[in-house]
């Protein structure tokens, strides 16, 4: 792409688009654009942008997490469009100094939750904290506070890598050094005086990583950072990723459709479905239940006693399946077994695999495993 003679149009946020809430209805404040809270450069004359994708900020979410510093909480937040709750009543807990992964299917809402707490778009309901700091349209997150990657960045194509961020670092009012090191850290060295139009997409999403880390913010929001590229790319990012995170401090709350890479990167994962907050806590949490089974002789007479003694299970075949329980529990289930006339060929705990449990989580419950699901924790620790 050629630079042009005519000043191109500025590089901006989309604006969000207003929902009529009681709190927005009766506000007398200015309402806060993205701008107040999302880096976006001047547009010199010979510039020519790429497509206005966003380079932002960010915000918080509940359900039990590691008892650790708490960066960003959000209560009951929801965005609706339509009538239809994108995001529904989340509560996310991302505990400071790690990799959050926010973990759905397409469509989940994942995206919409990330640019609710960058400012992108504004809340139905609900609150947020971020970095300590209750943030509201009016009440914007502290300068600095929060780099994020939405999207795609914004870039100029016809500048080179250094011009890219040289130009936000003087918007910024920050020294020229800061461009030398964001450079240095997401290995872009070598190719700082190339022009964008000629960086492979791995390149490009490294250019958008040192964007939001140009300001040097605590907190860092990536949507998709690994979407579109190849393997190698992808590893690189996702290196990039947990260095800053390990050998920084950063708290970084990351989005993605692929478990596998999630697992690769959080500490802490939130499992979004429907725009609902599924699961959220350790990723080693997610196939910690699981079911005893037992192969019996008689699996019809053993699902009479154990529907007599009120225990909740599935007979499949010869193996009847519970959820789990006590040693002690277990052990005396096997003897009225026994005792019963029925003989137990084999007894066996089955644990979910992560697939297993997230596929468990995003897909609609089926008859067979609801009711094991559901009663687990009612049986004795």
């Amino acid at each position: 792409m050629t630079a042009t003679a005519t000043a191109p149009p500025t590089i901006g946020l989309p604006e969000p688009e207003i929902v009529s809430t009681p709190a927005a209805d009766s506000a007398t404040g200015p309402v806060m654009s993205p701008a107040d809270h999302c880096v976006s450069p001047p547009v010199p004359a010979s510039a020519s942008p790429a497509s206005p994708h966003l380079v932002a900020l960010t915000a918080p979410e509940a359900i039990p997490v590691p008892t650790r510093e708490i960066a960003v909480t959000t209560d009951g937040l929801t965005r609706s469009y339509n009538g239809i709750n994108a995001v529904d009543g989340v509560n996310l807990r991302v505990p400071t100094g790690g990799i959050y992964g926010l973990l759905g299917p397409s469509g989940a809402g994942k995206s919409t939750i990330l640019k609710l707490l960058v400012g992108l778009t504004r809340p139905t309901s609900g609150r947020m904290s971020i970095l300590g700091h209750p943030v509201s349209p009016r009440h914007p997150p502290p300068p600095g506070a929060i780099g994020s990657l939405i999207e795609g960045p914004s870039y100029y194509t016809g500048l080179t890598g250094r011009e890219n961020l040289t130009m936000m670092a003087s918007y910024l009012g920050l020294p020229s050094s800061r461009v030398t090191y964001v450079l240095a850290g997401v290995d872009l060295s070598g190719h700082e005086n190339k022009r964008v139009k000629h960086y492979s997409t791995g390149m490009r999403q490294r250019l958008g990583l040192a964007m939001a880390l140009l300001a040097d913010p605590p907190l860092i929001v990536l949507d998709e950072p690994t979407n579109g590229l190849d393997p190698a790319e992808a590893a690189e990012i996702r290196g990039l990723i947990v260095t800053l995170a390990r050998q920084e401090g950063k708290t970084i709350i990351v989005s993605s459709r692929f478990l596998s890479e999630i697992g690769q990167m959080a500490d802490t994962v939130g499992v979004i479905h429907a725009g609902r907050l599924r699961y959220q806590g350790p990723l080693s949490g997610l196939h910690d239940d699981g079911v005893i089974e037992m192969t019996v002789s008689a699996p019809t007479a053993v699902s009479t006693l154990l529907t007599s003694l009120g225990v909740p299970h599935e007979v499949h075949d010869a193996v009847v399946r519970t959820a789990m329980m006590s040693d002690n529990a277990i052990g005396e289930l096997i003897t009225s077994i026994v005792t019963s006339g029925t003989t137990v060929y084999r007894v066996q705990t089955v644990r979910r695999t992560l697939e297993e449990a997230f596929l468990e989580l995003t897909d609609p419950p089926s008859p067979v495993t609801q009711p094991l699901t559901a009663t687990r924790e009612a049986w004795p620790p």
